[in-house]
This record gives C-alpha cells, structure tokens and sequence, in this order.
C-alpha cells in the first residue's frame, strides 16, 4: 500500500472511532417538530420524501395540503391510489391565494385544514403528519401561530412527527422546532422561462 493510501486509511480510522463514539451518545428517542422554509424548491418535495419512508418503515401518516390544493399532482394521485391504507392525504385549500382572490375563503379552507391537522395528529394510530404549505397559511394569518405553536408543544403526542412546509416559517414556529432546514435559491429554470413541469413541480 503506497503513502497517499495508508494515510487516508488511517486518516478514515480516525473519523470512523470519532463517529461511532459521537453516536453512542446519542440514545433519545422523541416524536419531532420538522420545518421546511426558505425560498428555494424542495421544501414539499422533501417532507413527500419522509412521507414514503415512513411507509417503508410500516409507520402510518396523513398529509394535510393547505393553499395548493387546487392543482393535481403527482404526490396526491400516488398516495390516494397507490398507497390510501398506509397514508391519508386531504386537501384544505382551493389554490394559491393570488388564484382565489377571497381572503374569507381563504381563511376558512385554512382553519378546516388545522382542525383536520389536529385530528390527524392526535389519532394514535398515525405517527408522521406532513402539513404542506402550513407555513403560507400562517404568514397571511389565516391561523394562529400561538395557537399552532402551543397545540405542537403541548398537545402532540410524544412519538408522532409533524412536518411543517412552506416559505416564511414564523420566528416562533422556528423557535418550538426541533429541526429546521431552509431551502435556499441559488438557480432556478422560471427565471429563465421554463414552466413548472410534471414529475419536478408537481
């Protein structure tokens, strides 16, 4: 074995003793508060992501789908076709507000998705919610954010998972979470007229 060989086989040594004396530690188990914001693509993508793990791993979820609903996508027609005994999918809101123009329907698609959220969450037998978009529906104020933040923190059962989606995230929803992640833009083909397409947007 030449040098540039045994010292990257040392040096992986290292960072494998590092690691698994890192991960002994860490032992707890706990039912997580998950948000997906920041301006770049990814965010439903990801959270669609767990949702088929969680399936995987014979785990039972739902997905409450706030101010999106209006389109058919690929996501929706797999779950409610393919996989409708091991995921439960609804649909709260009637499109993007800037579609629906009425800030009153808006609102109240968005408080019939929270109080559908809630059942969700606080069913047993579901252990990961995704809710899509929830974040959108919390910037604009048609719900609550003390209120969403307070149900989470004290409400939720201890084992399931909710993962929260959307551009904006509120400080305070940022503050309860257990793990956030912001998507960033960097590039993206609508700058350069490309259309949203099937199997990449929706």
């Amino acid at each position: 074995m030449d040098d540039t060989a045994t010292r990257h086989t040392e040096k992986m040594k290292r960072i494998k003793a590092a690691r698994d004396k890192m991960m002994a530690s860490k032992t707890g188990e706990k039912g997580l508060i998950m948000v997906h914001t920041g301006p770049g693509k990814g965010k439903s993508s990801s959270g669609f992501g767990m949702v088929l793990r969680c399936i995987a791993h014979g785990m039972p979820c739902a997905v409450v789908q706030f101010i999106k609903g209006g389109r058919d996508t690929g996501e929706r027609e797999l779950l409610r076709t393919r996989f409708a005994q091991e995921c439960r999918f609804f649909v709260s809101g009637e499109g993007f507000t800037w579609e629906t123009q009425d800030r009153e329907r808006d609102i109240a698609a968005a408080q019939n998705g929270w109080r559908i959220a809630r059942e969700q969450i606080l069913d047993p037998e579901i252990r990961f919610v995704l809710l899509d978009e929830i974040n959108i529906a919390l910037r604009y104020d048609y719900l609550d954010v003390a209120e969403v933040v307070d149900f989470l923190l004290h409400e939720k059962p201890p084992m399931t998972h909710v993962c929260l989606t959307g551009r904006n995230a509120k400080a305070e929803l940022i503050e309860a979470a257990d793990l956030v992640t912001e998507m960033s833009l960097i590039k993206h083909p609508f700058r350069a007229g490309i259309k949203a397409q099937p199997g990449v947007e929706f």
